[in-house]
């Protein structure tokens, strides 16, 4: 269940898991632009342990992250450095879409089992239940926050035909990764993520060759 070398395809509306061992580059691009990618981490010693977002942007002390900033654990332990950004603006505030999503916010939209679901079915293979899901990292995703009122907008994304976002593993880890269905999400559109595995001390580039 490991993924290296090539550039890996998520077809629309759909989502995958894979390991990522310490040291190795994860390289998520956005191929067609304008797409987001609901991106979550898992200990593999320890599934309990998972991505958060409190700690995360407490520690951070600022809710837009970029190159530079480090993703922490439930354990405030370091999961995952960005170590390279072309677009600048991701979101960590909201959770990954969901049936209930689709239900409660898109009256004119067919049921769909959104990211949420389609995290849990790609990392229950390494035991991850549903109810265990917490925010994810939505790679692209644009969502300005009113400095005053604190109301937030869901924008199109910024990100660009080819334009990419680059995490170093700092633990051995399982990566779920989506490309997310959520129409106000993506400006309207559904398109496809890419992904590459860059073996440690190799060095990251984005083309998707």
């Amino acid at each position: 269940m490991s993924a290296n070398g090539h550039s890996h395809h998520i077809p629309p509306r759909s989502g995958a898991a894979f390991e990522l061992k310490a040291g190795e580059e994860l390289i998520v691009i956005d191929p067609e632009g304008g797409q987001v990618a609901d991106l979550l981490a898992v200990s593999l010693a320890d599934i309990r342990e998972m991505l958060s977002s409190g700690r995360t942007l407490d520690y951070a002390e600022r809710i837009y992250l970029t190159t530079g900033d480090k993703l922490y654990s439930n354990r405030s332990n370091v999961m995952l450095e960005i170590v390279e950004d072309t677009v600048g603006r991701h979101d960590f505030l909201l959770t990954p879409c969901s049936e209930a999503t689709f239900r409660l916010c898109y009256d004119n939209e067919p049921p769909h089992q959104g990211c949420h679901g389609n995290l849990a079915a790609a990392l229950a293979p390494w035991g991850v239940t549903d109810d265990a899901i917490p925010v994810a990292f939505n790679c692209f995703m644009n969502v300005p926050v009113d400095g005053e009122t604190g109301r937030f907008k869901v924008l199109p994304p910024l990100s660009k035909a080819g334009d990419h976002i680059t995490f170093r593993a700092e633990m051995d880890l399982v990566i779920g990764l989506t490309a997310c269905s959520a129409p106000a999400s993506n400006g309207g559109s559904f398109k496809p993520i890419h992904y590459r595995i860059v073996p440690k001390d190799e060095g990251g580039t984005a083309s998707d060759g």
